[in-house]
């Protein structure tokens, strides 16, 4: 089960003009977005690491999703 709480999920869905929305379909792009968002975070991790920082910014978070 995805870790994201599921109301700001289904609210997301509703600002892309669904009316109603599954609570299978919250819970399903609840899991997406958090493999979606896992993927780009260790991208960044690794681009700090490389340019010798313990730190991740914002700029490396821009590039890893790129």
């Amino acid at each position: 089960m995805a870790e994201l709480p599921i109301a700001p999920v289904t609210r997301i869905v509703r600002n892309a003009g669904a009316e109603r929305v599954s609570e299978d379909a919250s819970q399903e792009l609840a899991r997406l977005l958090e493999a979606y968002g896992d993927k780009i975070a260790r991208k960044a991790v690794s681009l700090a690491r490389h340019a010798g920082r313990r730190t991740v910014k914002r700029e490396d978070l821009i590039e890893a999703a790129e």
